[in-house]
């Protein structure tokens, strides 16, 4: 795994060996980021599920302004610390280690992006997103990537979520999420909201 772009271009992460993290591979993450360009700069993110934190320091080096790195597992908070030490990061972060919902449930911060990257042995990203939905982490505007299993299912939206992207690599799907407010619509012309795609795109 190496940093696709950004300060820290091309400084590959810590080599690690652990039956619980699959990764997000380089093709995903260079295409939700090609996909984020014009957002990532300056924003406040949020990177759930952080695992090794390979999302999160893209972000960083790309220009957010800050990342909060959560994650309930400590043998990848250990990982993320040592790819911090490697990279030699110097912007604004902090490592959290608690369990994703219940962050999600009693966090008061607000972020302009959330990556979550769930673990791929459970099929829970309904249920992340349900919660997400309910909360108050998600500024309005605010953009989310979620992580799925191709055939694992989920909601084109949770309230104001609204899914606006999807695509598949292999067995795993990228979708992408904005905290909107809909007008209302009654009539049979109602479109999906899931071919609902933002202008810059």
């Amino acid at each position: 795994m190496r940093i696709i772009s950004g300060k820290y271009k091309g400084h590959r992460l810590v080599a690690f060996k652990a039956s619980h993290i699959r990764p997000t591979t380089d093709r995903v993450k260079e295409s939700l980021f090609n996909k984020w360009t014009s957002y990532v700069d300056g924003a406040q993110v949020l990177d759930l599920f952080c695992g090794t934190g390979s999302l999160g320091l893209e972000a960083l080096s790309r220009g957010a302004a800050h990342v909060d790195f959560v994650d309930a597992n400590e043998k990848s908070l250990s990982i993320l610390r040592e790819n911090v030490k490697k990279l030699g990061v110097e912007e604004s972060f902090k490592i959290i280690r608690k369990d994703a919902l219940s962050f999600l449930k009693g966090s008061k911060s607000q972020y302009d992006l959330i990556l979550i990257d769930p673990p791929f042995t459970k099929v829970m990203a309904d249920q992340v997103l349900s919660q997400l939905s309910s909360s108050e982490v998600l500024k309005e505007g605010g953009l989310v990537a979620i992580e799925s299993g191709t055939k694992e299912n989920i909601e084109v939206s949770y309230g104001s979520l609204i899914r606006y992207d999807r695509k598949e690599f292999g067995d795993k799907a990228l979708n992408l999420y904005e905290l909107r407010t809909l007008p209302e619509r009654t009539g049979p012309d109602e479109e999906n909201t899931d071919d609902i795609a933002k202008s810059s795109l």
